[in-house]
């Protein structure tokens, strides 16, 4: 999916991700870290929690300090299984994210993704992906409103015999805009979107680790470099 809640370390580097009507936004670059709690209640339903940390700094202003930003928790279904059907699997994730209060900009968002997943073989080694993904944010300020952003995108994945995985998507973006009183310093746009995940998989189907590469034109081009590494709790 367009956004998944394993523990990651983030690398951004966006250029210009709106333009204001006389001005444009500065370029920057920052650096993340997401560590979530996930708990498989059973074969189709997890449910997950944590924080998130980042520093970033811009062509303005030195890099930030290190610090804790936002807690998440979320859920994610298997609304239906393939099981070698015709029906792909169709999963539901949710996350809702609230910044910490020491925020200037205090801020709730609900990321939700509904994708579907035709599995081309018995043993779901390869398939077709198709899905869309809505982000709607609200921001504790009546001055500031943040329109949502709507992505639709299809795909595929391969997984070779060494549990090596490739899965690939491009869509396309629908973001609203944000308004600041009476002006509109963040234009809506629609545009392409592209992201490329490599993971390493174990006999379980779980994955050992992984690297995202996602590009997206808001309206310039913004490029994330995801690096996955997940911890598992395992009780024998």
């Amino acid at each position: 999916m367009f956004s998944g809640q394993p523990a990651l370390l983030s690398l951004a580097n966006a250029s210009n991700f709106a333009t204001l009507p006389a001005v444009s936004s500065p370029s920057g670059r920052g650096i993340g870290l997401d560590v979530p709690l996930t708990s498989d209640l059973n074969d189709w339903l997890s449910l997950y929690g944590g924080f998130s940390a980042s520093a970033s700094r811009t062509n303005l202003s030195d890099w930030s300090a290190f610090t804790i930003n936002s807690w998440n928790i979320g859920f994610q279904a298997d609304v239906y299984q393939q099981n070698g059907g015709l029906i792909p699997t169709i999963t539901l994730q949710s996350t809702l994210t609230v910044s910490v209060p020491q925020a200037q900009l205090p801020t709730t968002s609900l990321n939700t993704v509904l994708e579907f997943d035709y599995a081309l073989t018995a043993d779901e080694t390869k398939g077709l992906l198709a899905g869309v993904q809505y982000i709607e944010v609200a921001v504790n300020s009546a001055v500031i409103t943040i329109n949502p952003n709507i992505v639709g995108y299809v795909g595929g994945y391969y997984q070779w015999d060494n549990n090596w995985k490739l899965t690939g998507r491009v869509g396309m973006q629908s973001f609203g805009g944000a308004q600041l009183l009476n002006q509109i310093p963040f234009k809506p746009f629609t545009q392409p979107t592209v992201r490329l995940d490599l993971d390493r998989m174990d006999a379980d189907d779980n994955r050992l680790f992984g690297i995202t590469a996602h590009i997206a034109w808001v309206p310039k081009p913004s490029y994330l470099l995801t690096v996955r590494t997940p911890l598992y709790l395992v009780k024998n």
